[in-house]
């Protein structure tokens, strides 16, 4: 007796370029749709002729490759990559844009692993797997060369011209929505992951052909530098995902820095981040351009920070718990601390933030010249932000256990994330007073700036990444916070009493070069001092 084996369905390959269009467009963009409905508004002539307009293109697109042996390839790239950054979008409200796709590059297994969660892979294999199985599975009928183009124009063309009638008759509408709202097509799957890992891919291979350029090489010490009995030793903390609305310092109702608290740290509560993720402000901080003139090219393409406190005969070093200096370490001591063995305070690849304390209560006992410490946070990485602290800095309770953020409440995600605000507090507070133990051998201060800062949930939107243009308050409105030991003060002839006066002055990314500079009293030309954020406190020499 025969087995019945169901036969596999035979269609033509436009109708599967209309059933594969309809599919992406109604599946794995609803955020998108979202978004173009709310900016639209009430131009709703608008919103119906620019939704057939990018549905006849998408289907024109998906025609246009139907060519045999590499029709299939194609169109399961195109589900693949719309159901993976359709999750994205619609769950936390992330676009997929040139630094996501950075960020992702350099991630590590741990944060991956991070999002590889129930939820993930069930979306991953209803929106992904499931129809690109599907393609598989039926077969297509294509037609000869000839007659097969002659189709497929016949489709083609007709709704190519749609296209322009459509978008002609409603061009202001459209053309303002596209223009003013840049985010919108960002989010379209799958022409925008696809067109910014093109744009990652560029960068990529621009900078494996950059040459570095020399950058302040006229840098030497300033005469306080020069003549102190003793080193001077900044610590700068490169904070991850703070935001300065959670600080209690900058007048938040929970008390999140009871440590920095007591020790009368300066505080600067108006400072604006120059991107909103890792791979765009941690070189810009560093970079000595402002966010204005910044771009990624010219960072690489250029010396930075730790390349002109070398210069001046300063041992910079670089401590990473994170996913590496993004290139600015690349000329000086660098060590990454997350993949310590048989540490408690480390697990799956990942380390809390308090591996740094050890390591620099040694450094400092044994320094005999003026050295400047990077110490590059995990700080309040999320989604697991249940993971970034200890568990006697649970003081916020119940807090998010997991890092499928929609599966717990508003509150609980916030009682998380104010935890790890909680515990970079302590670890602040303890490079201070690790400073303040060795005052005797070095005059020592400390400054911290985080990189971005994070959205929880407000609006619908989560994590961070948003482009610069849109973002919410939430993502670039960052903590900045320093500390001066008493010799260090006298040394530099620094009145902390005057930056008090200037504690709500707008401050950002920009001022962080220039404030380090002028911290290690390095005089140079490349030194701003309209943009060093403590010189109208300090003596100048």
């Amino acid at each position: 007796m025969k087995s019945f084996v169901p036969s596999r369905p035979v269609i033509g390959s436009v109708t599967l370029s209309a059933l594969v269009s309809l599919y992406l467009l109604a599946a794995t963009n609803l955020t998108f749709w979202s978004r173009a409905n709310t900016y639209f508004g009430s131009a709703r002539l608008g919103l119906i002729s620019f939704g057939l307009g990018i549905s006849l293109l998408v289907f024109v697109v998906t025609t246009v490759v139907s060519v045999k042996y590499l029709f299939k390839p194609f169109l399961i790239f195109f589900i693949l990559v719309s159901g993976i950054c359709s999750y994205f979008a619609d769950t936390f409200g992330v676009i997929v844009d040139k630094e996501m796709i950075g960020s992702a590059a350099v991630t590590t297994t741990a944060e991956a692993g991070h999002l590889m969660t129930p939820h993930f892979l069930v979306h991953l294999l209803l929106f992904a797997v499931l129809p690109s199985l599907f393609v598989l599975w039926i077969e297509v009928r294509h037609r000869p060369f000839l007659s097969k183009v002659l189709n497929n124009l016949a489709f083609i063309i007709p709704s190519l011209v749609a296209v322009v009638i459509l978008a002609s008759l409603n061009f202001a509408s459209i053309a303002y929505v596209i223009r003013d709202h840049k985010d919108m097509m960002k989010l379209f799957n799958p022409s925008g992951p696809i067109s910014a890992a093109v744009r990652y891919g560029a960068s990529v291979y621009e900078d494996a052909h950059l040459v570095v350029a020399p950058f302040g090489m006229d840098a030497h010490a300033g005469d306080r530098l020069a003549t102190s009995k003793k080193p001077v030793v900044v610590v700068v903390v490169a904070g991850e995902t703070a935001r300065a609305m959670n600080f209690s310092l900058n007048g938040y109702a929970r008390e999140t820095n009871p440590e920095l608290k007591a020790l009368g740290v300066s505080n600067f509560t108006q400072t604006t981040s120059c991107g909103t993720a890792t791979s765009v402000s941690l070189p810009c901080m560093f970079s000595g351009y402002t966010r204005a003139d910044y771009s990624e090219w010219k960072a690489h393409s250029r010396q930075n920070l730790v390349d002109v406190l070398t210069h001046a005969g300063v041992s910079v070093s670089w401590w990473d718990n994170n996913t590496g200096s993004k290139g600015i370490a690349n000329l000086i001591n660098y060590a990454s601390l997350n993949d310590r063995q048989n540490s408690p305070l480390c697990k799956g690849g990942e380390c809390l933030d308090g591996i740094f304390l050890d390591g620099l209560d040694h450094r400092l006992a044994t320094i005999k010249t003026d050295t400047v410490i990077v110490l590059h946070q995990l700080g309040s990485h999320g989604p697991a932000y249940y993971l970034r602290y200890p568990e006697e800095y649970r003081k916020f309770q119940p807090d998010c256990r997991t890092p499928e953020l929609m599966n717990c409440r508003p509150e609980e995600i916030v009682n998380a994330y104010d935890n790890t605000i909680l515990y970079t507090d302590h670890i602040l507070a303890s490079v201070a007073k690790l400073l303040e133990k060795h005052e005797n051998t070095v005059a020592g201060a400390m400054i911290y700036m985080s990189d971005h800062g994070e959205s929880l949930g407000e609006n619908g939107v989560y994590l961070h990444g948003a482009p610069y243009a849109i973002a919410p308050k939430e993502q670039t409105h960052v903590p900045f916070i320093a500390w001066f030991s008493k010799s260090y003060q006298s040394i530099m002839g620094l009145d902390t009493r005057c930056l008090l006066q200037y504690s709500d002055a707008a401050m950002s990314h920009d001022n962080l070069f220039h404030t380090v500079l002028g911290m290690m009293n390095i005089q140079t030309g490349v030194y701003n001092r309209g943009l060093d954020a403590f010189a109208a406190c300090s003596v100048a020499g």
